[in-house]
């Protein structure tokens, strides 16, 4: 149970991270450096503490690892940018449980009772209502339909690796291998992890022949890459001395938010003496400025009748 309760909390873990590692370096890179440090890691220990490929199962574990790390893990990595961290565990955590459960009672013959479906659906309840995204807490990205698919593949692909290992174990059980201990499982993820890295390796490979690498993300947000490229090229032709011209500063101001398109006219105002009309405040701020002009023109009335008032009894007097 304990061993089970790592796995679970190890996964969640890399989801986190494997999100911010996206971010840095794109997908297929992302997901190809994580299988060759955990290729490396876990080599060591199987080929100085664990037994290597001296296994009945290899041939099971490796199969698994093709599904589970090699397609399971690209629409992992897939997924993350177009649905979040959080969304990417939900779907693939929770789906995962019941496509393997499915698998083993088809394939393996392994029936679940009663209660422990009952639980079963308990927990993965809890799950969801614990890491669905809320208007509190809502995505930290654009969600996209097609991520839905990519999770829908890593969670069968979660399930099926998993239920392929299962069947890895059963046969080494059979050969009398010990697999009851953590050198033994040890040794299993790293025949999952080499088929998985090799089977990315392979994909990455085509990718680059047909040139549909993935691009690597940039560190500049996106709604502020055309002023960046017009500052650029305003300091390549060395006009403006720190300002940028009339056509340049339009690319910047249409990539700057709405709110902060009335700063920039009134940092810049050469843009008027230029005889183009700045750009609009936002609504707020332009019932704020029509309430004034009401109220200083009722005060002006209220004056100009006191006045009126004041003249009128002198004339009477």
């Amino acid at each position: 149970m304990f061993a089970s309760f790592l796995a679970a909390f190890f996964f969640a873990l890399n989801a986190t991270c494997a999100s911010h590692s996206v971010r840095a370096v794109g997908t297929l890179r992302a997901n190809l450096g994580r299988l060759v440090v955990a290729a490396v890691l876990l080599g060591l220990f199987a080929h100085t503490v664990g037994h290597g490929f001296a296994s009945a199962s290899l041939g099971w574990f490796l199969l698994s690892g093709i599904i589970g790390m090699g397609l399971g893990d690209l629409g992992v990595y897939g997924a993350l940018p177009l649905l979040g961290s959080r969304l990417t565990v939900l779907m693939t955590q929770c789906l995962a449980a019941p496509i393997a459960a499915l698998g083993e009672w088809l394939w393996l013959g392994t029936r679940l009772t009663t209660l422990q479906v009952i639980w079963g659906l308990v927990i993965l309840a809890g799950v969801t209502v614990a890491i669905m995204p809320s208007k509190s807490s809502p995505p930290r990205v654009q969600v996209k339909p097609i991520g839905f698919l990519l999770g829908f593949i890593a969670a069968c692909g979660q399930g099926f690796g998993a239920l392929v290992s299962r069947k890895g174990v059963t046969v080494a059980a059979a050969a009398g291998e010990h697999v009851a201990n953590a050198t033994f499982g040890l040794n299993a993820a790293y025949h999952r992890i080499l088929a998985g890295l090799v089977f990315t390796a392979l994909w990455f490979v085509v990718l680059r022949l047909l040139r549909r690498t993935p691009a690597v993300p940039s560190a500049t947000p996106a709604e502020h890459r055309p002023a960046l490229a017009a500052r650029q090229r305003t300091r390549r032709s060395g006009r403006g001395r720190g300002l940028l011209p009339v056509g340049a500063r339009d690319d910047a101001q249409r990539a700057r938010p709405a709110h902060r398109r009335h700063h920039a006219a009134a940092v810049h105002p050469y843009r008027v003496l230029a005889g183009r009309r700045p750009p609009s405040p936002p609504r707020h701020r332009r019932r704020r400025d029509r309430r004034r002009r009401l109220r200083g023109a009722h005060a002006e009335s209220v004056r100009t009748r006191n006045r009126l008032n004041r003249q009128r009894r002198r004339t009477k007097l």
